[in-house]
């Protein structure tokens, strides 16, 4: 064969070869705009049912605020009480019922 006919299918070839890549890069594309879309249609509805629901909790928070704080209120009369607990059961009598039983195995 000739040089003149190799370079010029070589030539083709590259052209032939630049087209496909360029039309699966269009598809390829395509396919991703339409996701992108796909995806922003299902976000909005995400979106908005998320701000629906924080609407609804932000009402909420400051009724839930005030019990917390109750609550934390509350802690330090329970921390003692607690602390309180152990030195009563230490210096109270032993009951009848736990006298004489294993401690391991909790029988007699």
């Amino acid at each position: 064969m000739s040089t003149q006919l190799l370079v010029a299918l070589t030539v083709i070839e590259i052209v032939a070869l630049v087209a496909a890549l360029a039309l699966f890069v269009i598809a390829i594309t395509r396919r991703l705009r339409a996701l992108g879309d796909a995806l922003g249609n299902v976000s909005a509805n995400i979106l908005g049912a998320i701000q629906g629901n924080v609407c609804l909790v932000g009402a909420g928070a400051a009724i839930l605020n005030n019990q917390l704080d109750a609550i934390g209120a509350m802690l330090p009369a329970v921390a003692e009480a607690a602390e309180a607990l152990p030195s009563q059961k230490a210096s109270g009598p032993t009951p009848q019922s736990q006298q004489g039983r294993d401690p391991v195995i909790g029988r007699r």
